[in-house]
């Protein structure tokens, strides 16, 4: 006889809240525990209250004395 082992679902903590959400394919909005977290989220990338650290740099504006 086999003895199956279930093994628990994996839960990760909302970003935004906290709330334990459960990872799998019943939390659509995973890692968030809803769509308000994500939308919260998403708010703070886009008016600069989050950022990825480093310089500035224009994208195709590069010093033409380095080519």
């Amino acid at each position: 006889m086999t003895e199956s082992k279930t093994t628990p679902p994996r839960t990760v903590s909302c970003p935004q809240c906290g709330r334990a959400v459960v990872w799998g394919a019943e939390s659509p909005y995973r890692p968030f525990c809803s769509e308000r977290c994500k939308l919260i989220d998403i708010g703070a990338w886009a008016s600069g209250q989050y950022f990825v650290a480093g310089e500035d740099e224009i994208p195709g504006e590069t010093d033409r004395n380095e080519a």
